[in-house]
């Protein structure tokens, strides 16, 4: 498709929900004939998914050693190594990249840098050498546009207390449910505004890289949330492109349904009704303390819903104390628990699973509704909450009610479970996913986007030619 060889380089933050989006885009824009650099440090770029055989010529991967500061527990390179209160000397060790990528940078000199939310530094370095950068979001545009315009990022003067968090900020000029939990309030509001070791906010970070580019990239489409495409762009003052949803492509040469560690799930799973089991799963990011564990299994049993959970064991927690006493004899012949990593796509692609009890991560969202599943939410950290009510705004979405302190309980938990599953709503929220599953499930849709960023990239080197 493309005539000049163009170069773009990718350099994702430190965390695999970041990570696999822009590998994910990298993938997409080789196989349309661009060749991609893609930075990051060597243990993470050791535990990416494996390159096609068939782009390995055209997706280049770069290491970029993250040098050793104190507070950052030593081999860790990832957000998923760390516990909550570390993350920010990771960002610290990040922005001692500087010059180290700028080196990198004229060994290897792109067309385009596509940038996370944290390096604000590589707009100044790429300016210096006639390289254009873009901001690119894993997150929603619906997360983007809640954050406001660069100004208010950086002052944050028209939300100057937690409980202006708790409501759609004023520059929302359409209905929305887009805001967060009374209990989270306070956290995003110093997660965005007050610097952490590194000296910088999130919020100058987010501010200074999308006035440091010359456009931004969000992982969403005009179908599902075009009102929120069009506000970023007025808040940012820079055209906006929708890069479709990325979804994952199968993998290929893969089948996890005879793999000795998950053939007996997949025959389980063979054997349930159609549409009549709950995936559950919160992720590899999120900790969850033991005693939610706990809390989530006696709503799971008091549930009487078939499922499967997908649980990360708690570091420091011997097996059998993960999950309550007789809890695994008690639901034997309703549900199977599973420890570790899961092929959560393919699991997810299973005629039996009708539902997702889940943290309303993006990534998990995009493949839930790519199959039409009914949505069970309980948002823990970052943008989670975001996504929920988003999700509750088009009536795709069930979030479950929360304790004032943020906690859930098992009786709730089960109920709405069950509300999902078995009643008249949970019917309407299936007859919705399964609207938007049309939309998530185009791939064709999907693939235009990618192409639309491509003539874009063109536009801009021929623009940048003439100015020569």
């Amino acid at each position: 498709m493309a005539t000049k060889n163009y170069h773009v380089m990718v350099f994702p933050w430190l965390a695999f929900g970041h990570m696999l989006p822009f590998l994910e885009l990298s993938k997409k824009l080789a196989a349309k004939g661009i060749r991609v650099s893609f930075v990051s440090t060597p243990k993470n770029l050791q535990r990416l998914p494996p390159i096609p055989s068939s782009l390995g010529d055209r997706i280049k991967l770069l290491e970029i050693p993250l040098p050793s500061i104190g507070g950052l527990p030593v081999n860790c390179e990832a957000t998923v190594d760390l516990q909550p209160e570390e993350i920010q000397y990771l960002k610290k060790a990040y922005d001692k990249l500087a010059l180290p990528f700028e080196e990198l940078l004229l060994e290897n000199l792109p067309d385009l840098i596509l940038i996370d939310f944290a390096p604000f530094w590589i707009p100044e370095i790429a300016a210096k050498y006639g390289v254009s950068t873009a901001f690119f979001s894993v997150y929603t545009a619906s997360t983007l546009a809640y954050l406001g315009s660069p100004v208010e990022l950086k002052n944050g003067t028209l939300r100057t207390r937690p409980e202006h968090f708790v409501h759609p900020p004023p520059w929302f000029n359409f209905h929305s449910l887009v805001a967060h939990r009374p209990d989270y309030a306070s956290t995003m509001m110093h997660n965005t505004h007050c610097p952490d070791a590194s000296g910088v906010s999130s919020g100058q970070r987010i501010a200074k890289i999308v006035e440091g580019c010359k456009f931004v990239v969000v992982r969403s489409c005009n179908e599902f949330e075009e009102k929120y495409i069009n506000l970023i762009e007025d808040l940012y003052q820079r055209p906006v492109l929708p890069i479709g949803i990325l979804s994952p492509a199968p993998e290929t040469g893969t089948q996890p349904q005879t793999d000795s560690g998950w053939s007996h799930i997949f025959r389980w799973l063979d054997k349930q009704k159609s549409k009549s089991v709950v995936f559950v799963g919160f992720g590899s990011e999120y900790k969850m303390p033991n005693k939610e564990i706990h809390e989530l299994a006696w709503a799971l049993e008091l549930s009487e819903q078939t499922f499967l959970w997908i649980l990360r064991k708690p570091e420091g927690v011997e097996y059998q104390e993960v999950l309550p006493t007789g809890f695994l004899s008690r639901v034997s012949n309703q549900g199977i628990v599973s420890l570790g990593w899961a092929p959560q796509q393919d699991i997810l692609a299973h005629p039996s699973i009708g539902g997702c009890l889940f943290h309303s991560g993006w990534g998990t969202i995009i493949e839930a509704l790519s199959f039409g599943h009914r949505l069970i939410l309980i948002p823990m950290v970052a943008d989670q909450g975001l996504n929920a009510k988003l999700l509750v705004e088009k009536e795709i979405g069930h979030e479950v009610p929360r304790n004032e302190d943020g906690s859930f309980c098992k009786d709730i938990v089960a109920n709405s479970i069950r509300l999902v599953m078995n009643t008249d709503e949970g019917e309407k929220l299936r007859s919705r996913a399964a609207q938007v599953q049309k939309i998530f499930s185009d791939h064709r849709l999907h693939d235009s986007y990618v192409d639309q960023f491509i003539q874009h990239i063109k536009r801009l080197e021929f623009q940048k030619g003439n100015e020569k």
